[in-house]
């Protein structure tokens, strides 16, 4: 049967706090297999908060023109600390404040086990041309990227950020085992993976596989592993390992 989550009597929920001018995205494709039924049992919780709600005039507006000019517009930093002090008032007050933007530090598995391994995550979904660097630098935000590409908003990151960590929350997955053997957890990219059938469009399973020889079978997902790395991602094999 299908592994599904259970909650954990003596571990409170990893909490979730997202501000975002598109509140009803959320939970999205979260709330949906494992991450969704994790929610559902209460491994984790999920708040939401309209910036909009802190905007300015009649038309609530969020934005203003860049200064020393430039295209797009900005989000302002009187109304991006609103929202972000209510959000803490509201009991987001220890979470770790991480604003999804391009020009962030790379999100690694070593990042998603750090705020994985925490009490939960604030995250600052921007908009528009980005935000205000002087509310980056007084809310002491932690800028974060999900890839060297541009969004059209930080609503997607935010989801790919939290699925990364929600899925390393003790009890959401059903095997322990089977993380540490993915990609990056050791610093390196997985190796091949078969199934059945034995052999298939003229394809058989490598015969290693079948050989019933658990040393051999590690040491060529190991070489495979290895392999696949120095092909796709060398940069890999010169850096520390990412857990």
């Amino acid at each position: 049967m299908p592994h599904r989550p259970e909650p954990d009597a003596t571990r409170p929920p990893w909490r979730v706090s997202v501000l975002t001018l598109f509140p009803e995205m959320f939970p999205g494709p979260l709330g949906l297999s494992l991450a969704g039924q994790a929610l559902d049992a209460g491994l984790w919780s999920l708040a939401l908060h309209q910036i909009r709600e802190h905007g300015l005039g009649r038309h609530r507006a969020v934005d203003d023109t860049p200064a020393g000019g430039g295209a797009g517009m900005v989000m302002r930093a009187d109304v991006v600390a609103a929202a972000i002090d209510a959000a803490r008032n509201a009991g987001g007050d220890d979470l770790p404040l991480v604003y999804l933007t391009p020009r962030g530090e790379p999100l690694t598995q070593r990042l998603a086990h750090e705020l994985a391994d925490g009490s939960g995550v604030m995250l600052l979904a921007g908009r528009f041309e980005g935000v205000d660097q002087r509310v980056i630098e007084a809310r002491r935000m932690r800028e974060v990227s999900i890839g060297d590409y541009i969004l059209s908003g930080g609503e997607l990151a935010a989801m790919v950020l939290l699925d990364t960590c929600i899925r390393l929350l003790p009890g959401v997955v059903g095997s322990p085992i089977s993380l540490a053997h993915e990609s990056f957890e050791t610093g390196l990219l997985e190796y091949p993976l078969y199934t059945k059938p034995r052999a298939w469009e003229g394809r058989p399973i490598p015969d290693v596989l079948l050989s019933g020889d658990h040393q051999k079978i590690a040491d060529w997902q190991d070489t495979e592993a290895r392999r696949i790395t120095a092909q796709r991602r060398p940069d890999l094999l010169k850096g520390p390992k990412s857990r």
